[in-house]
């Protein structure tokens, strides 16, 4: 049983291509809290209609960490997956991800690999080319539409379930120290510990990194966060980067990751790809 969460704010045509994907391709019984900060496009109604779907609703926009913290209160089991809504999970990815964390035991939060994060800096830059060259003038010419999305992953993948394989065959179940910030997967018992998401910090994925990090220096029964390089996650990125959004609720009581870590080490990530 997994406990699943995202925030939306609006991307009908994502959050169906997500929903979608999500219950094809995961084996393993789960729940799907999806946070709402208020949409206006159908995509509460759409959810509210969904199976697995526990729906909850903001009384406004706020940010990622305060969605994910809202989502976690909620979450009936003790695997918890937080997943943007924008991304494309790979075929048995919930099974695999339970292979590894049943292979290490000291491993408290998994990330996956994606066109955020690779084995290597060029072969992530090489892909994130690949990708701004087929989504831009799609998104020019055809929106965000359902249609131009799936255009669009045809176009990068090919078919996505095989390229997804492929990687798996690959890399096994092979770890590097590293994440992509738009899928974590962690024990609810470990991230409470931890006192949850840091809600003043809008890149709170960065900021989550960096306490497992530091808590694994003190704690030889936590390892840094992990990157699955066989586990494949497609990320469409930031597709609604132009649009105004409502101002975040909360945005009086937030500060940058560098006012909480220091602008020289505001990262204790070696390898910064995203």
């Amino acid at each position: 049983m997994i406990s699943i969460i995202t925030g939306i704010y609006n991307q009908r045509a994502m959050n169906e291509i997500f929903y979608e994907t999500l219950k094809r391709n995961t084996k393993n019984p789960f729940e799907l809290i999806v946070v709402d900060n208020q949409s206006t496009d159908g995509s509460t109604d759409y959810f509210a209609e969904k199976e697995h779907v526990v729906l909850l609703r903001n009384d406004g926009n706020y940010n990622y960490p305060y969605c994910q913290n809202a989502g976690l209160k909620k979450a009936k089991y003790d695997l918890v997956c937080f997943f943007n809504n924008d991304i494309l999970v790979a075929p048995d990815w919930d099974k695999r991800m339970l292979d590894i964390f049943s292979k290490n035991k000291s491993l408290q939060m998994l990330s996956v690999a994606s066109n955020d994060h690779l084995e290597s800096k060029p072969v992530q830059q090489k892909l994130a080319r690949k990708w701004k060259r087929i989504k831009h003038p799609l998104q020019f010419i055809l929106g965000n539409s359902k249609t131009s999305l799936n255009i669009m992953k045809k176009f990068m993948y090919g078919d996505f379930n095989t390229f997804a394989e492929k990687r798996f065959q690959k890399w096994g179940y092979k770890l590097i120290e590293g994440y992509s910030g738009s899928a974590l997967m962690t024990r609810k018992t470990f991230i409470d510990d931890l006192g949850g998401w840091d809600k003043r910090i809008q890149a709170a994925d960065y900021d989550l990194f960096n306490r497992v990090k530091k808590r694994s220096l003190s704690d030889k029964n936590v390892m840094p966060v992990q990157l699955a390089l066989g586990i494949y996650f497609h990320h469409y990125q930031k597709l609604t980067l132009k649009k105004k959004y409502p101002p975040f609720k909360n945005k009086s009581t937030m500060i940058r990751l560098a006012d909480k870590w220091g602008e020289e080490t505001a990262t204790l990530r070696k390898d910064i790809v995203g």
